[in-house]
């Protein structure tokens, strides 16, 4: 690069070395900083330094200084993200199943990066070990970016999807024909991406699991109205499913012992209105999807937990015991 143009990045270059390799604990001497922009190839002293550091501090980037001996050794507090937010972050990654072994690593490794060279090495070193297994598609990160784009576009999308087979293969469903579907929204639920989308043609939606869609692009074709009015209420949608199964939203009143409390706050979330019934029970009324992933967190709990109400609720759960019982 010509000396001239070394000169124009020096501000940049510095915040770069200040960003990535010091902080409170870790302030590096004026006399190291110089060399670390001499070896970059822009000419810098103590005293231009002290100029530059100067100007950066003029323009809010507050650079701190502390000395070192008889050496002024400057450093920077102030990050984007602090280490515990940055930790969440990458126990968000590790959490994800949907997102590979590989770009697991990755990631981790960028993030960990925003924290400084010297946060680096404590937030990858001390991770929490997650019961979540990875998936395999790779492909997912692109998958994304053009699920994301038609959304901001209201366009229709084409794929293939697919489940695995006892060997771990794809198996495409449809025989490998492309769905042409309305995206509604990106749903991120049980460790997993869902694909909502909508039906103009039988008038309801569907979830796809963005790590089993392949192929996807984008079509230059406008979503329905009903499915721009859809992507305002996804949220609400999501609180009613079960693992994206489908199933008739429905409200019921349930009964349950008094130890199943947090249980149903974590199903339903925690401004779910609890009725005592006595000292050892309550009642609850919430919205659900009468699924078959609602039938089994519901039998779960055997006895403790019941229907109240509604007379429909109540008869399929029977019927869903007697077809259990056979």
């Amino acid at each position: 690069m010509p000396k001239e143009n070394c000169q124009k990045i020096k501000l940049l270059k510095l915040m770069e070395i200040l960003r990535q390799e010091t902080d409170e604990q870790h302030p590096l001497r004026a006399s190291a900083i110089c060399a670390r922009l001499v070896e970059q190839g822009i000419t810098c002293d103590r005293r231009t330094l002290s100029r530059d550091i100067a100007l950066l501090n003029e323009q809010g980037f507050e650079v701190m200084w502390a000395m070192l001996g008889h050496e002024k050794g400057y450093y920077v507090e102030d990050r984007s993200f602090s280490v515990p937010e940055l930790k969440i972050l990458i126990d968000a990654v590790q959490a994800a199943s949907f997102v590979t072994e590989k770009k697991t690593e990755e990631l981790i490794g960028k993030i960990a990066a925003l924290g400084g060279s010297h946060q680096a090495e404590i937030l990858t070193g001390n991770q929490v070990s997650f019961n979540t297994r990875k998936h395999s598609n790779e492909s997912i990160y692109y998958t994304v970016d053009r699920l994301e784009q038609a959304l901001v576009r209201q366009k229709k999308v084409i794929f293939r999807y697919y489940d695995l087979d006892a060997n771990g293969q794809k198996a495409y469903r449809r025989d490998g024909h492309h769905y042409v579907v309305e995206p509604v929204g990106l749903v991120f639920n049980e460790d997993n991406y869902y694909l909502m989308t909508y039906s103009s043609r039988h008038g309801n939606t569907a979830n796809y699991r963005v790590d089993r869609m392949d192929s996807v692009e984008i079509i230059d074709e406008p979503i329905c109205e009903q499915a721009v009015i859809l992507r305002e209420s996804v949220a609400g949608y999501t609180e009613q499913a079960f693992k994206m199964y489908g199933g008739q939203p429905e409200q019921i009143t349930i009964r349950f012992a008094n130890h199943l409390i947090g249980a149903v706050y974590d199903r339903f979330g925690e401004n779910t209105r609890m009725i005592p019934l006595g000292e050892t029970e309550c009642a609850a009324t919430v919205k659900v999807q009468l699924s078959p992933t609602f039938w089994g967190w519901l039998f779960q709990f055997g006895g403790a937990l019941r229907i109240l109400s509604p007379d429909s609720a109540i008869e399929q759960y029977r019927e869903k015991v007697a077809q259990l019982a056979e």
